[in-house]
């Protein structure tokens, strides 16, 4: 679902790794496995950028064949679906405050990518939205 293609291309010593999906996203390594383990931040990082602006997310193009992709960790995938399907809904946080019977930090805490929101939190909203979580190991 949050699968996004990445550019790696060498640059001056190192390999610099871009998202054509999504253009906030830029980091490098040393070497190209060094480069996606960092992509994983830069690409957590730009996607909070549009939870706090409140903007939809950039949807992931289609990889062409052989191409790296990176997704955020599992429970940013987790936050990050929630959020979709709320701006998908047109549901504001307030909207989905009152549906949990939670204070507005509470849900801030829930969208921020950076805070280590529990499961069962994260699973509440999804409910709150009319969707659930799913967890799989591939």
């Amino acid at each position: 679902m949050f699968d996004y293609p990445v550019i790696l291309a060498p640059d001056e010593g190192t390999v610099l790794v871009t998202f054509p999906d999504v253009p906030e996203a830029i980091t490098f390594g040393a070497d190209t496995d060094e480069a996606l383990l960092q992509a994983v931040d830069a690409l957590e990082s730009a996607l909070s950028f549009y939870v706090d602006d409140r903007k939809p997310l950039p949807t992931p193009s289609k990889p062409k064949r052989g191409q790296h992709t990176v997704r955020p960790s599992a429970l940013e995938c987790a936050k990050l679906g929630v959020y979709r399907a709320m701006t998908e809904q047109g549901i504001k946080k307030s909207e989905l405050a009152r549906r949990l019977g939670w204070h507005m930090p509470q849900v801030d805490r829930l969208f921020d990518l950076r805070h280590a929101s529990r499961l069962d939190q994260i699973e509440a909203a999804a409910r709150a939205l009319g969707r659930h979580v799913e967890v799989s190991v591939s």
